[in-house]
């Protein structure tokens, strides 16, 4: 069964989220665990793609954006994607920051949430927690 893993920042800047999914991509990365970063706004993906080039200067986390029509590739060698769109089935980890639950987050490990205290990202955020609560998953609560 997938682990649920909610991180919730105490502020509502954007940057600060974005910083921590960096972070956990490159956790996961160094631990030997493919990643999917999913949003249904390219425009974060986008913005997310050009931060983990240059979020810490000593970190080298190789990663690919993927188009929202681009299919993944199974056994893809890029161990961090990020996309608007559907996984492969070789990935370990997600991080998901759309607004709902993705239908493919059984097929990973763990599934993480990164929710700030924006008003949209935090309620959307709650409604996800309610989903995964109400279908028994395994959750765990990180206040940053």
């Amino acid at each position: 069964m997938t682990r649920i893993d909610f991180y919730v920042l105490p502020d509502e800047n954007a940057h600060n989220r974005a910083m921590l999914v960096c972070k956990l991509a490159e956790k996961a990365f160094r631990h030997n665990k493919t990643v999917f970063i999913h949003s249904d706004d390219e425009t974060l993906l986008q913005q997310l793609d050009e931060q983990l080039w240059q979020f810490r200067p000593d970190s080298f986390v190789p990663h690919r954006l993927l188009g929202s029509d681009e299919l993944v590739q199974k056994n893809d060698s890029d161990p961090v994607q990020l996309s608007t769109g559907e996984p492969g089935n070789d990935r370990h980890v997600l991080i998901n920051l759309a607004n709902a639950v993705p239908t493919f987050f059984s097929r990973f490990e763990r599934a993480l949430e990164v929710v700030n205290q924006a008003e949209k990202v935090r309620d959307s955020g709650r409604e996800r927690y309610r989903f995964y609560q109400q279908r028994g998953y395994p959750l765990h609560h990180h206040k940053m």
